[in-house]
């Protein structure tokens, strides 16, 4: 039972409180009380009190109100789940993607003060500069959709915008890539500089391996003449780089090769453990990388695209990324007479489309060759 006490203001003036137990909160467990103060009479605080006492015992405990959190609270309570879910690689291109984009504009903002108005410049702005900034927008709307989970926020501001149009941009299949004869021009020019980077190479641009695949390759992986693909280096969550498993199934693959890589392979073999031993290492251990630097480490994941950079500049060679070579494979096994299903096994893709759109580049590049080759002939 709630008591009405009297009491002094600090003005000499007199005034009457009372505090109401209101019972348990059924979020927090814990027992809740209300102090009412400031009443000018004693039948002043005889009706809020009544009043007060209807409510608790008609509409029950009234539940105490979450506190609102800034929009980095929310996110870095969703990336701590988001981490479960992806592959560290995955979850270090996205944390900083947010680190690096998203928190200048929205950290410090109350998740609840955030209007459609503000997400549609922000979203503006990351058109103006950023190629990817699709996966900004939806990196957003998923924070504050945990928002909304988390009962901060009634409605996502984000999912309220006009998306910008994405930039008409170059066809990542039409990106650089390399013809037979240039690649043949581009190994022999390789070729006596290191017997290192030529194999490193050559089994890029001879089996379609992504650059993370051929730097976690081991020589247990080796066998029959075959590659067994069943891991890649990638990077971690805290920035640094580890061995994982691939993100998709069809990543998971047996690659043949043929016969002269083979043997370039077996040349590497020896050679590799005449240079281990020169360095102190176990020389003879299956499970010993294909490829490792002078501390016998994987090298880091830019160090072939910076070698490659360098090389192509000193011997003025066509310009060419090392996720080029890939592309490179695919395009001449086509060109071989490949089918469809049998490129899309060897490069891993777990979506057909992929190898169709690279297939329709092809046959593109084909056709107009036919016609060049018909305007030589006729040449008139």
């Amino acid at each position: 039972m709630a008591t009405i006490k009297k009491y002094t203001k600090k003005d000499g003036s007199i005034a009457y409180q009372f505090q109401i137990y209101l019972g348990i909160d059924p979020l927090t467990g814990k027992k809740r009380f209300t102090t009412k103060r400031g009443f000018k009479s004693l039948q002043e605080a005889k009706i809020a009190l009544n009043r007060l006492e209807y409510e608790v015992n008609t509409l029950g405990v009234p539940t105490s109100k979450p506190r609102i959190m800034t929009f980095k609270e929310i996110s870095e309570l969703w990336l701590e789940n988001y981490k479960l879910t992806v592959k560290e690689s995955t979850f270090f291109t996205q944390s900083n993607a947010i680190k690096n984009h998203i928190y200048p504009n929205f950290a410090e903002l109350k998740i609840d003060k955030i209007t459609p108005d503000y997400c549609q410049k922000i979203a503006n702005k990351w058109h103006g500069y950023y190629k990817k900034f699709h996966n900004l927008i939806g990196l957003t709307e998923k924070i504050f959709d945990y928002a909304m989970t988390l009962k901060q926020i009634t409605f996502n501001p984000m999912k309220s915008i006009v998306k910008p149009k994405k930039k008409d941009t170059l066809d990542k299949y039409e990106a650089p890539f390399y013809s037979k004869d240039e690649l043949e021009i581009f190994l022999k020019t390789l070729e006596p500089y290191d017997m290192h980077y030529y194999m490193m190479f050559r089994l890029l641009a001879f089996t379609g391996l992504r650059k993370g695949e051929l730097q976690a390759l081991k020589w247990s992986d080796f066998q029959n003449g075959n590659i067994y693909v069943s891991r890649t280096l990638a990077k971690n969550a805290e920035g640094g780089e580890h061995f994982q498993t691939p993100k998709t199934k069809a990543s998971y693959r047996e690659i043949s090769i043929d016969h002269t890589t083979k043997l370039w392979l077996m040349k590497w073999r020896t050679e590799q453990k005449k240079r281990l031993i020169a360095l102190g290492f176990n020389a003879n251990d299956n499970e010993q990388l294909i490829f490792s630097d002078e501390e016998n480490n994987p090298f880091y994941l830019d160090y072939l695209n910076n070698f490659l950079k360098k090389f192509l500049k000193e011997h003025s060679l066509p310009k060419i990324t090392v996720h080029g070579f890939r592309h490179t494979h695919c395009s001449l096994l086509f060109e071989a007479g490949a089918s469809i299903k049998e490129v899309q096994y060897r490069l891993g893709h777990s979506d057909i489309k992929t190898t169709m759109d690279i297939y329709a580049h092809v046959t593109k590049r084909a056709k107009n060759q036919t016609a060049d080759k018909f305007a030589s002939y006729v040449n008139f």
